[in-house]
């Protein structure tokens, strides 16, 4: 019997115009959490698409259990007990937490003894008596659209652990998380483990590496560069082997040169559609020069305040001048006009056409301005040359540049074409949500750098993060937010980490 649980053989993957796997091998211990690491396209989430029958290596070969298998489909990989949690989960909004985990393997009862019904009532007890076991609570009758991410992704861990999964992927999964849901989240892989299950983690996150994993295999543009045991790697050590350079994990900031106030957001408030006030009264500026961070937990009303002031929901009172002109009620064209560029939280919602091609993408914002069209005639050569430009300066990894579909590409490079849209708009005010959100560390020391560039251009910039390291390592102001309120408003040199936590649990003495 082999001592691996997984193996996977020279595997190599081609799609057009990338290899995306090249010649990569991989073993894997029962009972250990083996994390993949690598940059935003190294091929981490291709390679485990292919142990789940997702994909077919174009060469190479998987044994699991020491058997040799052809994984064709994910029902097959399911028959292996290998599940996976997708970095963007796969579940039905409008049907319930237990039908999504019971899918595909419904229960049946016998009404009157031969007419076939899915019998939901024992399902609901099973899954709520699985979830209590494994410190996954979950409310199986609730409709997934009415849950939050966290509970979304306990959702994807009970759908794998009720199939009886041995082998469990998880791809990004802290990727949409809080700080208080990873934790809880490690805690949960914690548990998983001394339960005897084998753990793989996708992810680009170095700290929960050395957090929670045995041995660690580092990728770089589709090949494996090594293997490493996490508790004798340093996370610089492991940065370094991951871009391929020297990673500064400082950021290098010069004190800030304040302008006019750009942006002027005076007693907002902000309803939700059951008319509750999710943002209250909220009052602040922003200079040019500046970056101002809004710190706060999630679902304190942060992102709120950032739609209401790019035009995307209403504002029940209050105002928002920016550059001396209120623009409280103007349509969305006129606040991009007006000029604010946004990079929302949600990219694949809200920042990009996922069936548009990245040129057609990185284009949106200036598809009806010279020199995109004229005349209303829109100039696709145009469009393809500005898609280059932006490919070379911003590293967007895409398999056919321009041509290539935005939902074939990484997470991490879908959220690099927002950046770069934006950031070339110019705007004299640029609102950036959760902007290092699934990024890797050579990726976020980068774009770290692009926020410090436009503000040191005399840009305006809000920042809302939920990493309060972020916060503080970016910061020239820091706006504090509890339930809908800005508690505090301070020179973030003025404030400690500890100061800026209290205010975020809305403690105010």
């Amino acid at each position: 019997m082999s001592e691996y649980i997984v193996e996977m053989k020279n595997i190599t993957k081609r799609f057009p115009g990338i290899v995306a796997n090249d010649n990569v091998t991989i073993q894997i211990k029962k009972g250990e959490v083996y994390a993949l690491l690598g940059e935003n396209g190294a091929g981490k989430s291709t390679l485990m698409s292919m142990l789940f029958g997702m994909y077919e290596p174009d060469e190479g070969e998987i044994y699991v259990r020491g058997k040799k298998e052809k994984i064709s489909s994910p029902s097959y990989a399911t028959e292996l007990n290998i599940g996976m949690v997708h970095q963007h989960f796969k579940l039905v909004s409008n049907y319930t937490i237990a039908e999504n985990i019971i899918m595909g393997l419904e229960p049946t009862n016998k009404f009157l003894g031969f007419i076939p019904y899915v019998d939901i009532k024992s399902s609901n007890k099973k899954i709520a008596e699985l979830s209590k076991q494994y410190g996954l609570e979950v409310d199986p009758t609730k409709k997934i659209q009415d849950t939050n991410v966290s509970i979304q992704q306990r959702v994807e861990i009970l759908k794998m652990l009720y199939r009886e999964a041995e082998i469990l992927i998880f791809d990004e999964p802290t990727a949409v998380l809080t700080p208080q849901e990873i934790e809880f989240l490690l805690e949960i892989i914690r548990g998983l483990k001394a339960a005897g299950k084998t753990i793989i983690l996708i992810t680009h996150k170095l700290e929960e590496i050395k957090q929670i994993a045995d041995r660690c295999a580092i990728l770089n543009r589709g090949k494996l560069i090594d293997v490493l045991d996490v508790a004798t790697t340093s996370t610089k050590e492991m940065a370094n082997k991951m871009v391929g350079r020297e990673v500064s994990f400082e950021i290098d900031k010069t004190p800030a040169n304040y302008g006019d106030v750009v942006l002027s957001v005076e007693n907002i408030t902000v309803k939700d559609e059951n008319k509750f006030e999710v943002v209250k009264n909220a009052s602040f500026s922003v200079r040019s020069g500046e970056i101002l961070a809004i710190a706060g937990v999630s679902g304190n009303g942060q992102i709120e305040i950032a739609d209401a002031i790019t035009g995307l929901v209403p504002i029940s009172s209050g105002k928002v001048i920016l550059n001396g002109k209120e623009i409280t009620h103007d349509t969305i064209r006129e606040h991009i006009n007006a000029g604010i560029s946004y990079i929302p939280e949600d990219r694949q919602t809200y920042g990009l056409v996922l069936d548009f091609s990245l040129s057609d993408n990185l284009a949106l914002k200036n598809y009806n301005q010279a020199p995109f069209s004229s005349k209303g005639i829109i100039n696709h050569k145009k469009f393809e040359e500005f898609g280059e430009k932006l490919i070379q300066e911003y590293d967007i990894r895409s398999g056919q540049g321009t041509k290539t579909i935005v939902r074939s590409m990484s997470g991490g490079n879908q959220q690099k074409a927002i950046i770069a849209r934006e950031v070339e708009q110019n705007s004299s005010l640029t609102i950036f949500v959760q902007p290092t959100r699934g990024l890797d560390i050579g990726a976020i020391e980068n774009i770290h750098n692009q926020i410090i560039a436009e503000r040191d251009k005399g840009r305006a910039i809000l920042l809302i993060s939920l990493e309060l390291d972020e916060v503080m390592a970016l910061a020239d102001t820091i706006a504090v937010i509890y339930n809908g309120e800005i508690l505090k408003v301070a020179d973030a040199k003025s404030l400690s980490v500890e100061e800026v936590g209290q205010f975020m649990m809305g403690v105010t003495e």
